[in-house]
């Protein structure tokens, strides 16, 4: 069963979420698609392995063979090729990788070379019994998306998939939630929190995947959150409350379930109610 955790904005708890749950249940494998800023791993702590780059194929123009014809800049979406008096030009961090200058160019001036752009990085625990995945985009680099496509290509299916995905609505987060067989939106109670939940709601509804909301720090004192889940029949899976034990604990990087046990059960029971909700009981 593949699990995405979600969120409409960054900060809600996505991560705490994610890292509870996976540490709840019994031989996890966790993805942490927050390519841009992976932070999985400072709450389980565990040596890293780098397993492979990632890159995306970009354009190598032959300045003998390019006669200017500008096909090629005609082709490509992304605007990433321009064509001068003094020849193409390319704007690689533009590029998409997508190959359509090297097909319509009518002289075969275009071939095609890797830019690694990030890479894929692994864990194990034995003492929880949980496998961890992380992307990491270099520095500078603009597109989250293939390092994800290349991160889920590790999933396991075997096992029970717990995808903590980047914050917001844009191609990053479509990129890590497609093909979940359940979407747990995480968010809290304040109106920031409400706006960018009907978001995310309205994102996942447009990709067909099912979905719950977890409420995190609730209890202070805004209802909106719970009155638009009442009033849409979304069902709210959990309510992490805005308590101090469990802030000091995150503060210091240890899951909030490993020294709460009671919690464990919880997630456990929220685990057991996707399941439920998916017809995989």
């Amino acid at each position: 069963m593949r699990i995405a955790i979600a969120s409409g904005k960054g900060g809600t708890g996505k991560t705490t979420v994610s890292v509870n749950l996976a540490l709840s249940l019994e031989n996890a494998q966790l993805l942490d698609c927050d390519v841009e800023e992976p932070n999985c791993n400072l709450f389980l702590n565990h040596p890293l392995q780098k397993l492979r780059d990632v890159g995306t194929q970009v354009p190598v123009i032959s300045k003998d063979k390019c006669t200017s014809c500008g096909k090629c800049a005609e082709a490509c979406r992304f605007n990433a090729l321009a064509v001068l008096l003094t020849g193409v030009i390319l704007f690689p961090k533009l590029c998409h990788g997508c190959g359509a200058c090297s097909l319509v160019c009518p002289e075969g001036a275009i071939s095609e070379t890797i830019q690694v752009i990030g890479s894929i990085e692994r864990s194990v625990s034995h003492t929880h019994r949980i496998e961890l995945y992380q992307g990491v985009l270099n520095i500078g680099e603009p597109m989250a998306s293939p390092i994800i496509r290349s991160l889920k290509e590790h999933i396991d299916d075997s096992r029970t998939v717990i995808i903590d995905s980047p914050p917001g609505t844009s191609c990053p987060v479509i990129a890590s939630i497609t093909g979940a067989d359940f979407c747990i939106l995480v968010t809290e109670p304040t109106p920031f929190g409400l706006h960018d939940l009907i978001l995310a709601v309205e994102l996942v509804k447009d990709l067909q995947i099912p979905y719950g909301v977890i409420i995190n720090r609730h209890g202070t004192g805004y209802e909106g959150v719970e009155d638009y889940c009442s009033e849409n029949n979304i069902p709210v899976l959990m309510k992490i409350p805005y308590d101090m034990k469990i802030a000091e604990l995150y503060s210091e990087g240890v899951p909030f379930v490993l020294r709460m046990p009671q919690w464990k059960n919880r997630f456990l029971d929220t685990f057991r109610e996707l399941q439920v909700l998916t017809g995989r009981c």
